[in-house]
């Protein structure tokens, strides 16, 4: 497939888009960008929000992780499953209850002020890095397979990325989301399934010869447990994706923000549970695609691409579709894929970021109406700004799968939300409020040299996803350690 046809491809897919960002964002109204009018169908929502939950690290990284890790990650999947239901029941019913633009609002009215900056504050750094990951890896595909041929440097590809998503979100906001996740989901599911169909055929293979093929049996090892010290152990891979899920989506207003545009909490709940289902069994189908492209790979001689003088595994799915001589079908397949990969996570992004800055930083509901939209609008302008940034630095610093990194970073500035937000649920104590932002700082620090401990230094133990909860703990127990003597509520807001 040609650069010229991929960028025709991309040109008919954001004007599909655009054609959705016109009829659902007519109002142009900040109710609309931030909560989608709460008239948002449960069953559009749940779909949609597995494109934005698998986003192009799924898409890429999840097949090319395959080969160093087999199917370990489905240990962390099963993880996020049960997560989901904490999510569901625990988290979402106080959401609703309050009636929150921004989840970090409950902080504000459970320990005060400083706590609900700290809060967004961590949200803010985890999602800025999270889209910026996902990002990442489409726009360095993108330039791998496309713009290097046409002489565009890496810099201008993602100005270019970023640009598409703030055109056709600058208006509907969330409640375009909502549907444009819908359609790229279902491009998502489609690649994947296709590709798998595509390469099995050429490899003479049905589905069930590929499952019980010899070459198979090299890769789809799921549960590790016979060294308790390696990263993958399945216990702490398990934990690792519970409380990833639980952080990551119910303590993630990038997330969140969609399940309160349904109408009401049993819908939210409905939409949370059958979204839970469908990611697992999609994220199977990622991985048995993963296990497919080593081994046509290594009966064909194809080279893992180089990135910066090094093997890039994450490369080799992008390499087979569009370089392997498969044919016209799996290179438009993969790009659609790909093309809805990268939209689907990366527009839900940029529209929580702007939510959480003007509700949480901002305090937009206390303006007048008329300046309401205007702030919203710059502060769009302004986050798209910073992904750019973000994306370009990690271009010269990132040299890790992206997947294992963007979980790793996880740990370190999802934990003091955790720890926050169990606080809060689990105990009815005050703190003193002034003091949050110190105790987060510490967890943070101390987690950080927890986590470049040299395993040599531990008996060989690998300190894997585990750092999540570990940086939660810390912070409930710091924030035990700020406990306001006096319980009086309102003697606490003065404190």
């Amino acid at each position: 497939m040609s650069s010229i046809q991929i960028l025709i491809l991309i040109a008919c897919y954001f004007a599909l888009l655009l054609l959705i960002s016109h009829f659902t964002g007519k109002t142009d109204s900040n109710k609309d960008f931030f909560k989608a009018g709460k008239q948002s169908p449960w069953y559009v929502v749940a779909f949609g929000m597995v494109g934005a939950s698998l986003s192009g690290v799924t898409f890429i990284s999840v097949p090319g992780w395959i080969d160093g890790s087999q199917f370990s990650y489905l240990q962390v999947v099963i993880g996020y499953f049960f997560g989901y239901f904490v999510v569901a029941f625990v988290l979402m019913p106080i959401y609703y209850r309050l009636n929150v633009t921004s989840i970090y609002e409950y902080l504000n009215t459970r320990f005060g002020v400083v706590s609900h900056k700290t809060g967004a504050f961590f949200f803010f750094i985890s999602r800025v890095l999270g889209a910026a990951f996902r990002l990442f890896l489409v726009a360095i595909v993108l330039q791998q397979f496309v713009f290097d041929d046409l002489k565009v440097c890496f810099e201008f590809t993602v100005v270019i990325s970023i640009l598409l998503i703030w055109i056709y979100t600058n208006r509907g906001g969330i409640k375009t989301i909502v549907w444009t996740d819908t359609l790229q989901t279902l491009f998502m599911i489609i690649a994947v399934c296709l590709s798998i169909i595509l390469i099995n055929k050429e490899l003479g293979w049905s589905f069930s010869e590929f499952l019980n093929s010899e070459e198979f049996t090299h890769y789809n090892k799921v549960i590790f447990t016979d060294n308790f010290l390696a990263k993958n152990y399945f216990i702490k891979s398990f934990l690792g994706g519970l409380f990833i899920t639980i952080c990551m989506t119910g303590l993630d207003q990038d997330m969140m923000q969609k399940n309160l545009t349904c109408k009401s909490l049993k819908d939210a709940q409905k939409n949370m549970l059958s979204f839970s289902f469908v990611l697992v069994i999609v994220t199977v189908l990622f991985m048995m695609l993963g296990a497919l492209l080593f081994i046509y790979a290594r009966k064909n001689n194809i080279i893992i691409p180089l990135m910066d003088g090094a093997p890039k595994t994450d490369l080799l799915f992008p390499e087979i579709a569009l370089n392997s001589g498969l044919g016209l079908t799996l290179s438009i397949t993969f790009m659609l894929g790909l093309i809805a990969a990268a939209y689907s996570s990366a527009d839900s992004a940029l529209t929580s970021l702007t939510t959480s800055f003007c509700v949480d930083f901002l305090n937009i509901k206390n303006k007048r109406d008329n300046e309401q939209k205007q702030i919203r609008k710059r502060t769009h302008i302004a986050m798209s700004g910073l992904l750019i940034v973000v994306i370009i630095i990690f271009k010269h610093v990132l040299d890790r799968n992206v997947i294992d990194s963007l979980l790793t970073a996880a740990g370190y500035t999802y934990g003091p939300l955790l720890g926050l937000f169990a606080y809060g649920i689990f105990t009815k104590h005050y703190i003193k409020d002034k003091y949050v932002w110190i105790v987060t700082l510490i967890s943070f620090l101390i987690t950080a040299c927890i986590g470049n401990i040299p395993a040599e230094h531990l008996g060989g133990y690998v300190v894997g996803y585990e750092l999540l909860p570990i940086n939660g703990l810390i912070t409930f127990i710091g924030l035990r350690c700020i406990r306001q003597k006096n319980e009086d509520p309102i003697q606490q807001e003065h404190s």
